[in-house]
């Protein structure tokens, strides 16, 4: 079975989150899958299965980089609140932000959730 190009950017995207140092996946909300570091979440994958709008939101504190990723198209503030806290939704479209940048704001993501320490190694990494 070949990925539509939105499940491969989820995929390149849960791969890479877990990678990072002290990362877990989880599934709090039945099929809905998260990331997290230190028992916080860093970013919210959404299901799987879910073809139909699939998507990622992660926590962009820097004012630049959330305004970047607000620029994508459809992407918004993260429900329930979250996006007063500086959470951002990306819908993983034909025109969504190509996988090398999905992941560094991922990468931000964690580095505003991770320990000092889980940074430190991944900066020595």
């Amino acid at each position: 079975m070949t990925l539509s190009a939105p499940l491969k950017a989820r995929a390149n995207v849960r791969r890479f989150a877990l990678s990072l140092p002290g990362a877990v996946e989880e599934f709090p909300w039945e099929e809905d899958a998260v990331v997290k570091v230190n028992k916080k979440i860093f970013v919210f994958l959404g299901s799987e299965g879910n073809t139909e709008s699939p998507g990622i939101s992660v926590k962009l504190k820097d004012e630049e980089v959330h305004g970047h990723a607000m620029a994508v198209p459809g992407a918004a503030p993260t429900a329930y609140g979250l996006g007063r806290h500086g959470w951002v939704s990306i819908p993983l479209t034909g025109e969504s932000a190509p996988a090398e940048v999905l992941c560094d704001w991922v990468e931000e993501s964690y580095r505003t959730i991770a320990p000092k320490r889980l940074v430190a190694e991944l900066d020595a990494g």
